[in-house]
């Protein structure tokens, strides 16, 4: 019964176009009244100490470096380097965008500002040199995904803190898996433009390629600096975050010299915004993610899936369909934070890793960010791109489809995940 009131409750305002985080305070409190426990200082309580956490202070600064990011011209320089090395070759700029993806994912965390920067920097370009549109956008909304997965993740951070598991070492864990998605990536295009004539940028001489790889090389620097200093322990997540900002800041004003003082407020400004809602959806869940502790939720869903405890791949593939189902209409953020109160105690009594775990659900997560109708990338790509949201969808289908593939590979094949993780957090 108390799951019934849960889902109908968080739904059915959905439903009526409530927003999420205000769903969420909904179903926490039908939640009370259903047990007769409803105090309004109990939810005010869990409201604030929602928010009240020291890891968390990750999100604003990495979602600041991210806008500094694409601000400061090191999205652009990035892209100009994979140009340099692989735009000659056919399909070259689909090959350029998914480099770029991987690299900026190191910078940013963030699918959405990714998307938005890959679309408009390179989906103009790939427009005039005779790309299929809805195939490229597709690409690039896939490639963008790898943020929430490649270290620094935002998303990460937040799984993080819901479910009581080592940032650093999610991070790390990471890495090895991101890379498999855009090489998987890369072979999906490879197969797909192998016949197209396409009009290819010419090969860039070998001092050109000098000269973008010393233009990028303080922007590649980022993502070194946080990678050791996390693996060595020089510093938290936290602080990496922090770390990330000022380096981002100090490169983008003082050397590179694209971002100039006077538009510092409008990127503080938008870093704020984002970073606005996503914690108030984060205080929000904590409501929730509470009653549900004290409705025995997880309780009741342990019994439910009693006879797969005993299987952890196949309590594994029940979680990920799950977990696809409720990605096609939430975002990645709010499906986190209902979900990972609710998995938590299941992967913990079959024995799951939970690093393993959250590296997975986080795939999943990131891979919904692309899943219509609701795909948030997708929206993204639709609007920088100018390109309609039916190609969009259109041309994404074979990417998401091989990354969904690559997952369900990862659940068969734990050690494709945890060995790599071994050797990165030791």
């Amino acid at each position: 019964m108390t799951i019934t009131i849960f889902l109908v409750a968080l739904l059915g305002a959905m439903a009526l176009g409530v927003p999420i985080a205000f769903s969420l305070l909904v179903s926490g409190v039908a939640l009370m009244w259903h047990l007769n426990m409803f105090d309004p200082q109990i939810l005010a309580q869990n409201v604030i100490e929602g928010a009240n956490s020291f890891p968390l202070l990750a999100v604003p600064f990495f979602m600041l470096a991210g806008e500094i990011m694409n601000a400061g011209g090191l999205s652009r320089r990035i892209v100009n380097l994979a140009i340099t090395l692989v735009g000659h070759v056919r399909g070259g700029l689909g090959y350029v965008g998914i480099m770029a993806a991987v690299m900026m994912a190191a910078l940013s965390g963030s699918a959405v500002a990714d998307a938005a920067a890959l679309s408009a920097l390179l989906l103009p370009m790939m427009k005039r040199a005779g790309y299929n549109p809805a195939r490229s956008a597709g690409l690039l909304s896939a490639a963008s995904i790898l943020a929430p997965i490649i270290p620094p993740s935002i998303g990460f951070v937040i799984f993080g803190v819901a479910a009581n598991v080592s940032i650093s070492r999610l991070f790390m864990a990471g890495i090895a898996p991101g890379i498999m998605l855009g090489a998987a990536l890369w072979l999906t295009w490879w197969w797909l433009v192998r016949h197209d004539k396409i009009e290819a940028t010419p090969r860039a001489s070998l001092a050109e390629v000098r000269a973008a790889l010393k233009d990028a090389l303080l922007a590649l620097g980022l993502p070194v600096i946080v990678v050791v200093g996390l693996k060595f322990g020089v510093f938290t997540p936290t602080e990496a975050a922090v770390v990330a900002a000022v380096y981002a800041l100090i490169i983008s004003l003082f050397v590179y010299r694209e971002l100039k003082i006077p538009q510092l407020g409008e990127v503080f400004l938008s870093a704020a915004q984002t970073t606005a809602v996503v914690m108030f959806l984060v205080a929000a869940a904590m409501v929730s993610a509470w009653m549900i502790t004290v409705a025995n939720l997880p309780g009741e869903l342990i019994a439910l899936l009693q006879p797969l405890l005993d299987s952890p791949t196949l309590l594994l593939i029940a979680i990920m369909v799950i977990t696809m189902l409720v990605g096609t209409a939430m975002d990645m953020t709010p499906t986190i934070l209902i979900l990972t109160p609710v998995f938590m105690p299941l992967v913990k009594a079959a024995g799951i890793d939970p690093v393993y775990f959250g590296v997975l659900f986080m795939i999943n997560n990131a891979i919904g960010l692309i899943t219509p109708p609701v795909g948030t990338v997708l929206s993204t790509v639709a609007g920088v791109g100018k390109v309609s949201m039916d190609a969009v969808t259109k041309g994404v289908w074979p990417f998401m489809a091989v990354q969904f593939a690559l997952m369900f590979l990862f659940v068969l094949f734990p050690s494709l995940i945890t060995v790599p993780a071994r050797w990165f957090y030791g």
